[in-house]
């Protein structure tokens, strides 16, 4: 078994190197930089534990910065002009039943419209431009699901966090498309298990903060090669053996600063607060705004 695991991580590691495809021209520096995910089996092994990986940064709500407003395939790209990321981006329906990128229930906070996603057909939604985080009016407009997971291909990973679309839909859609480089964010083992059923090499985000939540996927049977943890807002050390038991079956751990640092007055104070989490074990950090990581080391 212990040969078994020390393979399936050397695996990873070869497999992380040659995903993390970047195209640069004078220095390390340039970009874009590149996720290139062919497989699903590259998708699994990318995502292995391994304890002298830095840190991987995922951008929340596909990240955001001045100019460049939050689940817009402009803004995923600009990031990856200056550094690696993955993304977790939020899928909506709409009165047509396309799927679009939209966090909100509503357009109110985020672009130039008012009223509910699902009162709009997307034609309709494409009267209406996107706005970043301070409030101003971007060029831009709501994407397509299908459009970001076309542009994605090549480009990076993306990690869908679910609003209001049914399982089953979901995975329709996915499974036609089928890309390689797509996962789904779960918030517990039973909806883990209706997509696994749907796609058995499904990659999933799930959310385990305690011990009682990593056995009921143990239970669940959703395997831990296909798993990345979401374990909370920090590392604390009441959990510490929960991070032992996902690490030991190479799943990394996954903390999000959205809640917390990202709210900071400012990106000095911002960054200060993204110092405090890199030393304290966590393998993935969550955060809105990717671009602020660049500068720090996140060499553990």
């Amino acid at each position: 078994m212990k040969t078994r695991r020390t393979t399936l991580l050397l695996l990873g590691i070869a497999l992380l190197a040659a995903g993390c495809r970047t195209a640069r021209s004078r220095n390390d520096a340039e970009g874009p930089h590149y996720i290139d995910i062919r497989t699903r089996a590259q998708l699994h092994a990318w995502f292995r534990h391994a304890p002298d990986r830095p840190i991987v940064v995922s951008g929340h709500r596909g990240g955001m910065m001045a100019g460049y407003p939050e689940n817009c395939i402009e803004s995923f790209e600009k990031t990856l002009s200056m550094m690696p990321s993955f993304f977790e981006i939020d899928p909506r329906l709409t009165r047509d039943s396309v799927i679009v990128l939209m966090h909100d229930a509503t357009i109110d906070r985020t672009t130039t419209g008012t009223g509910r996603v699902s009162d709009y057909t997307y034609e309709e939604l494409q009267a209406f431009f996107l706005k970043d985080r301070e409030g101003n009016v971007t060029p831009y407009k709501i994407p397509t699901l299908e459009a970001c997971i076309a542009w994605s291909r090549g480009r990076t990973i993306l990690n869908l966090d679910i609003k209001d679309v049914p399982p089953e839909t979901m995975s329709a859609f996915v499974n036609r498309l089928a890309p390689p480089n797509v996962m789904y964010t779960v918030h517990d083992a039973a909806q883990a298990r209706i997509y696994l059923d749907r796609d058995p090499e499904a990659m999933f985000s799930c959310w385990c903060k305690e011990m009682k939540e990593y056995r009921r996927y143990e239970r669940a049977g959703i395997p831990w090669s296909q798993m990345l943890a979401y374990v909370g807002t920090m590392m604390v050390p009441a959990q510490q053996e929960l991070y032992d038991r996902l690490h030991a079956n190479g799943v990394m751990c996954m903390i999000s600063v959205a809640p917390t640092h990202d709210r900071r007055a400012d990106d000095e104070n911002r960054i200060a607060g993204y110092r405090l989490e890199i030393p304290t074990g966590c393998d993935v950090i969550e955060t809105d705004y990717p671009a602020l990581f660049r500068t720090l080391n996140l060499n553990r």
